[in-house]
């Protein structure tokens, strides 16, 4: 597809929800994922029944699609669960965009949930080492971040210090979320100090394992005021993928964030200086690091000088995972609808306590698999249209 090609703000995000954050005993996934969706479809003044658009990924289901219709009582006419690991839900998007803006259904939901917290208590991952990786005895997916942050940290400098500025900015935005599953006081030195997981990385440098579902809804602009005072209009989107493990990454140091991004920004018509609020998947410290860079909000390598001193935190220059992110909100295996709904909500102006001031364009960014895949979107509002 043509970048010229892509529905420039024809579709908008009209609500979202969360549910179950954190801890969610006595759901399943899909229980999680049918609350969330109920919970936005009544926010924009919808009930299944009107949903003809559906996109879903659950973690033990791989026909997921096929599940939550029959939970519903529906039968949308266009569907998917993609899997492209924790960017399948800004992929969702992109191509509910197409859909809708093609007429092929009215009302899109994209849906999410896990119990992966009380069901396990462990990290959940289908990655196996391959016959080239075991050898080494890999925890994966932490080691294989743990090996490009080591990378980074060699060929740019970037410090233990420097990582730690990421966890303390999401826990600063995590303190001013009263739905954020982690609370308290978070210092440089105490993430030092914390249990070492996998060089460089301590416990802080992680993402919390949780529950958790989230759910947005999508519909074309002419009729977006009908169920949103503020919709948040999808203004670009883009994806892109430079591997699947870690050992075939072509570069520890750049994610295909750079041509997801690229894609996005050109569709939307802005560019990094542009943004107000930048929403990405920190599944590790590193990931911010990273993903900033490749979004283009500072030069490769500066990412750890960039958010020294509180940058991306409240109050900083760039508001960065206002709601948490996954080291401080919520991280149910997969976090990147959560992204979503948090740029989508500051957008519309209600998040609360930790609303960023003027908000009129958001980014959205998934990553799936060990830096494998990178999926970028822009929101606006209609000022931006």
């Amino acid at each position: 597809m043509s970048i010229q090609a892509f529905p420039r703000g024809a579709t908008a995000f009209v609500a979202g929800a969360t549910f179950g954050m954190g801890e969610a005993p006595g759901f399943d996934s899909m229980d999680l994922a049918v609350h969330a969706s109920l919970k936005a479809l009544d926010k924009a003044g919808l009930t299944p029944a009107d949903v003809d658009g559906l996109f879903v990924a659950l973690p033990s289901d791989m026909m997921s699609q096929l599940t939550m219709a029959q939970y519903f009582g529906i039968q949308p006419s266009v569907m998917s669960n993609n899997r492209t690991g924790g960017s399948s839900f800004q992929t969702y998007a992109h191509m509910a965009a197409l859909a809708l803006a093609a007429g092929e259904c009215d009302v899109a939901l994209i849906a999410y949930g896990s119990n992966q917290r009380t069901a396990s208590g462990k990290l959940i991952s289908s990655t196996k080492p391959s016959i080239y990786q075991a050898p080494y005895k890999p925890m994966l997916p932490i080691s294989a971040y743990a090996l490009a942050a080591s990378r980074h940290m060699h060929q740019y400098g970037t410090t233990r210090e420097q990582l730690a500025e990421v966890a303390v900015a999401a826990r600063k935005w995590a303190n001013l979320n009263p739905d954020a599953f982690m609370h308290g006081a978070l210092t440089i030195e105490d993430c030092l100090k914390a249990r070492m997981i996998s060089d460089p990385f301590t416990k802080n440098d992680c993402c919390l394992v949780t529950d958790g579902a989230a759910a947005v809804v999508m519909t074309r602009a002419d009729r977006a005021k009908d169920h949103a005072s503020r919709p948040a209009y999808l203004l670009g989107a883009g994806s892109a993928t430079t591997h699947m493990e870690i050992a075939s990454m072509p570069d520890l140091t750049v994610t295909a964030a750079v041509e997801s991004g690229r894609r996005a920004y050109a569709h939307a018509g802005v560019g990094p200086k542009d943004i107000d609020v930048v929403e990405i998947y920190d599944a590790f410290t590193i990931n911010t690091i990273l993903f900033l860079e490749d979004l283009g909000f500072c030069p490769k390598g500066e990412g750890g000088r960039f958010v020294e001193g509180g940058a991306i935190a409240p109050g900083g220059k760039l508001a960065v995972n206002t709601n948490g992110g996954g080291l401080s909100c919520v991280h149910p295996g997969m976090y990147g609808l959560f992204t979503i709904v948090e740029a989508m909500e500051q957008v519309m102006g209600i998040a609360g306590d930790r609303q960023a001031k003027d908000v009129n364009l958001a980014l959205s960014h998934g990553n799936g698999g060990t830096l494998s895949s990178q999926a970028t979107l822009i929101l606006g509002s209609e000022a931006t249209l």
